[in-house]
């Protein structure tokens, strides 16, 4: 299974269209937002996102009652609050933005999750802490790096990596 990753898209319309391409073309079964889309003008376009898309809020996403009711326009599309625990068989997935680092943390130390996606930071990284695997896919938007990325993980392979956008 190929899962779609990205997070902090911060209402830039053109590289959320990128991403949305990117994983269409790619064929993900699954994508994930880690959150701060900031405002409910990206919604729309998640709804040319082929497959399912499960979300978070950031830090930076405002009015959240009017986020979740954009998202419940459409039946693909999901946003589960500050934190998401996704199970698919046997993997644990846990989605969250980052913001709250020590929260973050303390998920990683624990290692009770196979994957764990955060943003952000706005820098993309991948590692492992024992058999858990971190990923931040950076910023689809590309305002502070200057470079938009998203991630793909293989589930098969358990791989994950960065995808220019």
């Amino acid at each position: 299974m190929l899962i779609g990753i990205m997070a902090d898209t911060h209402d830039n319309l053109p590289m959320m269209e990128k991403a949305i391409r990117r994983l269409n073309e790619a064929k993900v079964e699954l994508a994930l937002h880690a959150g701060d889309y900031v405002s409910p003008f990206v919604i729309p376009l998640s709804k040319e996102l082929k497959a399912k898309l499960i979300g978070v809020f950031g830090n930076n996403d405002g009015d959240h009652e009017f986020l979740k009711k954009r998202f419940s326009e459409n039946e693909r599309l999901e946003i589960r609050g500050n934190f998401a625990e996704i199970a698919l068989g046997k993997l644990k997935i846990a989605l969250l933005h980052g913001s709250d680092r020590e929260l973050l943390k303390s998920l990683v130390e624990g290692e009770s999750f196979d994957l764990i996606v955060h943003g952000h930071t706005h820098n993309s990284e991948t590692y492992r802490k024992g058999e858990t695997l971190v990923v931040n896919p950076s910023e689809a938007c590309g305002y502070l790096s200057g470079k938009p990325t998203v991630a793909l993980f293989d589930a098969d392979r358990f791989e994950a990596k960065i995808v220019d956008l």
